[in-house]
């Protein structure tokens, strides 16, 4: 890892920060889905919550990009994470006098913060390469990557322990005051502003902003390039994670929610891993060529889970091969997923100027979030009516057609990156705002 990244004190705070509201935000949605398990028995309640939430997604993002860009990213930051903890503080006094939260409430304590995370991202966005060098930037995304990979690991076990020992409260008022510390060590952040903050601030503004926000993606092939294969690739992959392996290792290979636990371990363990294993060799090559490389290996890998449901091998050790075979190919997949994320974080940040850094990432996560839900609610159909090895084919077949034909827009995406550059500041005459 680069010492002077190492030494970058605002980079440093901004991990540091993230990873702490991280870990209490992981710690408190782990919770909830036990608390509503616990009041109402339905897993489906908590899945409708968790959908409910990409509603405001869907109304706020173009406001949140514009929003991002506009204002003072620090002081953006750190009000939007201690607004965070304000909510947070009033639902846990609310708690503390009436013993339980309604099914209502906890719906409405998701969608305030789901509000907030949204603006938060769009600000976010452009902190990062706003104080880390350009030739940093593959590392600075591998090594926030592996940190928040590392809470998103440490997060359910913390929270079981928290909510067996201590309950819904402590778990609400540790993520509290998991955002007030956040929001302090952002507010020793030094980030300098973008052109985009000394606009003058009108609706006339918003609206042509907007426009020109959408007209930079619309014009740019390397930006719609990268759009288009995240949110075809997570309507794939996504499932896979979220529905697929669940089905496969309790429903077809019978496995013990031990194994299943194990397995999602084994998913976390990769993507810390992958910063360490991977971070030398991406940075020997082409950005465009790793996402090539890296989605064929996935598609393949996923491919080749589906041997697992072959009853020549699900018969060896009653499934025991099968799982194994499922434990050390998800490994694969998670560090390969984890360096497409990389390559991807990174193209962004070299790709689109800083002043539409926050509308180009809130269309992204817009785009990938939509396709999520879709694609859970169609592979999961799939998964009830028909051979689960198919399905995976089907998954891993999705991503290798994506490949082939995004195959030279790929390829090509990083050496379009300068004259792109140039191309934005002539066409939305960045250099008048």
């Amino acid at each position: 890892m680069n010492k002077k990244l190492l030494k970058n004190k605002n980079f440093i705070l901004v991990i540091l920060g993230n990873f702490v509201s991280l870990i209490g935000s992981n710690i408190q949605q782990f919770v909830l889905s036990l608390y509503v398990l616990a009041i109402t028995g339905s897993a489906t309640l908590f899945a409708t919550m968790l959908a409910i939430a990409i509603l405001p997604r869907i109304i706020l993002s173009p406001i949140a990009g514009v929003f991002g860009d506009w204002f003072d990213k620090k002081k953006s930051i750190v009000i939007l994470d201690l607004i965070n903890a304000f909510i947070l503080f009033g639902f846990a006094i609310y708690l503390f006098y009436n013993e339980d939260l309604t099914i209502g409430l906890i719906y409405l304590l998701v969608i305030l913060l789901e509000i907030t995370e949204i603006f938060f991202h769009s600000s976010m966005s452009v902190v990062i390469p706003s104080v880390v060098e350009k030739e940093q930037y593959l590392e600075a995304n591998s090594l926030r990557t592996m940190v928040i990979s590392f809470g998103t690991l440490m997060a359910p076990i913390l929270g079981a322990i928290i909510y067996g020992a201590f309950g819904l409260f402590i778990a609400i008022l540790i993520n509290a005051v998991s955002f007030l510390i956040s929001a302090i060590s952002e507010m020793f952040i030094k980030v300098p502003k973008t052109k985009s903050e000394d606009n003058v601030k009108s609706m006339a503004g918003f609206k042509k902003d907007l426009v020109e926000g959408i007209k930079i993606i619309k014009e740019s092939k390397p930006i719609k390039t990268i759009i288009s294969i995240a949110m075809i690739v997570n309507f794939s992959i996504a499932p896979l994670f979220s529905v697929g392996l669940i089905f496969l290792v309790k429903e077809v290979l019978s496995q013990s929610d031990f194994r299943l636990g194990l397995l999602q371990t084994v998913l976390s363990a990769s993507m810390i891993a992958a910063p360490m294993l991977l971070t030398k060799k991406l940075k020997q090559m082409k950005l465009g060529d790793v996402l090539v490389k890296s989605f064929l290996i996935i598609g393949f890998l996923i491919m080749l889970i589906s041997i697992t449901v072959n009853q020549s091998v699900f018969s060896i050790s009653d499934g025991l091969l099968s799982y194994i075979i499922v434990l050390v190919t998800c490994f694969i997949i998670g560090v390969f997923v984890t360096a497409v994320n990389i390559a991807v974080g990174t193209l962004l940040q070299k790709i689109v100027p800083l002043e539409y850094m926050g509308r180009t990432s809130t269309v992204l996560g817009l785009g990938t979030a939509i396709m999520i839900p879709i694609g859970q609610v169609i592979f999961g159909y799939l998964y009830d009516i028909i051979n689960p090895g198919i399905v995976m084919i089907l998954n891993g077949a999705i991503i290798i057609l994506t490949v082939i034909i995004y195959y030279k827009q790929m390829h090509l995406i990083e050496s379009n990156t300068k004259e792109k550059t140039k191309t934005y500041e002539r066409s939305v005459g960045l250099n008048e705002i």
